[in-house]
């Protein structure tokens, strides 16, 4: 923003703490910030290009939301993932996801399915053109869209943050093949990811409530044992 004497103003500590913490947990999401990395405050202020006051008022909301932890004497902790915690994230998943479908399917509702096409189209997109981590971030849209489509401000913003999570959990299982897609296994389980999108929006046309049900738990399902998987071996 610009004073009237046309000199830029500079962002104030509010503007630049918001955008420190969207930074930082873009960072943690995608691993750049791995688990059980220690956040000093000089690294993430060079990192970032941002002073040391919005860099603590976005770690402390970010400690107030679970994504770091403040040790004294210490900084902030990227926490540990822990197979308890992953499961314990699953079973949230399922439990806001399946409280959806009789909305959905409600004859006195018309759900929004374009955002849902759009995304899934980019997850065929980022397949073809080898985009591990662009197909990660299309695929969360996906499951994003399909949330606002009940128009509940209040549940989306619950299923975003577990699936901010569950984000985190897909880079993770792959963050050794970033370019290009692994095995012609992976490949094909996104492709399948792909047909059980598909599923999804048609049930969701047809609002029909034992496929969409089955379909979302089959689709949740999937990606927990391959998370479960590589956390075990």
């Amino acid at each position: 923003m610009k004073t009237a004497l046309g000199e830029q103003r500079p962002k104030s500590s509010k503007s630049l703490g918001a955008s420190a913490y969207e930074q930082i947990c873009k960072k943690i999401i995608t691993l750049q910030y791995a688990p059980g990395t220690l956040l000093e405050e000089k690294t993430i202020m060079m990192d970032l290009n941002i002073g040391r006051t919005p860099i603590r008022e976005a770690l402390l909301r970010l400690s107030g939301e679970g994504w770091v932890v403040i040790q004294t004497n210490r900084g902030a902790m990227v926490p540990p993932i822990t197979l308890q915690e992953t499961r314990a994230m699953f079973e949230t998943l399922k439990i806001l996801d399946l409280a959806i479908v009789p909305l959905l399917c409600s004859n006195s509702f018309t759900p929004e399915l374009g955002p849902l096409y759009k995304a899934n189209r980019d997850v065929a997109r980022c397949i073809e053109q080898n985009d591990l981590l662009g197909l990660v971030e299309a695929n969360h849209l996906f499951h994003l869209a399909f949330t606002d489509s009940a128009r509940n401000h209040f549940l989306l913003r619950a299923v975003r943050d577990v699936r901010n999570q569950a984000k985190k959990l897909a880079y993770l299982s792959y963050s050794n093949d970033t370019a290009p897609l692994p095995s012609l296994s992976l490949q094909e389980h996104y492709k399948s990811v792909i047909h059980e999108h598909d599923l999804i929006i048609e049930a969701m046309k047809q609002r029909n409530e034992p496929m969409l049900e089955s379909t979302l738990l089959k689709h949740i399902n999937t990606f927990q044992q391959r998370i479960i998987a590589y956390m075990s071996a």
